[in-house]
């Protein structure tokens, strides 16, 4: 029975306000990835099979896991975040909509952009929505449809819109689940008579112990 596990990166250029700059783990992320390798490996996970976008960010985070310890890692552009930095700037110059600076204010902030661009209300988008919740569907069936279990290393939006297509989830509920996802977080899927169950969501058992508290982190 297929079994898929969803890791989101880790922490990234935190400063950053383009999608170029934010594209590269900081020495944090490159840590929370090693730790959570080691706690995979002392837990014995397997994985026949490993995928990661083609973003620095994941194709960093799988190495410093060393993810390509189990298999080859296969990097699939389907995989890769959607332009959050170049949506909000777009928001911001056609609806006056500004992002924020501090993580509290993306909470109506990130409902906002993502209700606008699902209703092609942001003009230039470089993604529509329709494009990019099909990529994330037909590679997410593809590796469903795959033998062994599976490791994708990927970004929060994107795991954000599986769950959103697993749960029938409303842009607010969407929203939310992005919100919540940490770095190199866990979420496990489970394919039961051809349909995903969700099984694990959110998982930081590598940063538990009271020394890496300070290691949980969202930006």
């Amino acid at each position: 029975m297929p079994h898929i596990t969803l890791v989101r990166h880790g922490q990234a250029n935190t400063h950053a306000r383009d999608e170029v700059s934010y594209d590269k783990l900081s020495d944090l992320g490159h840590q929370q990835a090693r730790w959570l390798g080691g706690h995979m490996q002392a837990s014995g996970e397997q994985f026949q099979r490993v995928y990661c976008g083609t973003m620095q960010r994941h194709v960093e985070t799988a190495t410093s896991m060393g993810a390509d310890t189990h298999a080859d890692i296969l990097r699939d552009a389907r995989l890769n975040e959607f332009a959050y930095f170049t949506l909000s700037q777009l928001m911001q110059e056609q609806h006056g909509v500004s992002v924020p600076t501090e993580r509290e204010g993306f909470v109506a902030h990130l409902p906002a952009v993502l209700g606008a661009w699902e209703r092609g209300e942001i003009e230039g988008a470089p993604e529509t929505h329709d494009a990019f919740a099909n990529r994330v569907r037909d590679a997410m069936a593809e590796i469903a449809a795959g033998q062994g279990r599976a490791l994708v290393v990927t970004s929060g939006g994107l795991i954000g819109t599986v769950l959103r297509q697993t749960l029938s989830l409303d842009v607010s509920g969407w929203s939310q689940m992005c919100l919540a996802i940490m770095n190199t977080s866990v979420h496990r899927w489970q394919m039961v008579l051809g349909k995903p169950l969700l099984t694990q969501f959110n998982s930081v058992a590598h940063l538990e112990t009271p020394e890496r508290h300070h290691a949980q982190t969202h930006l």
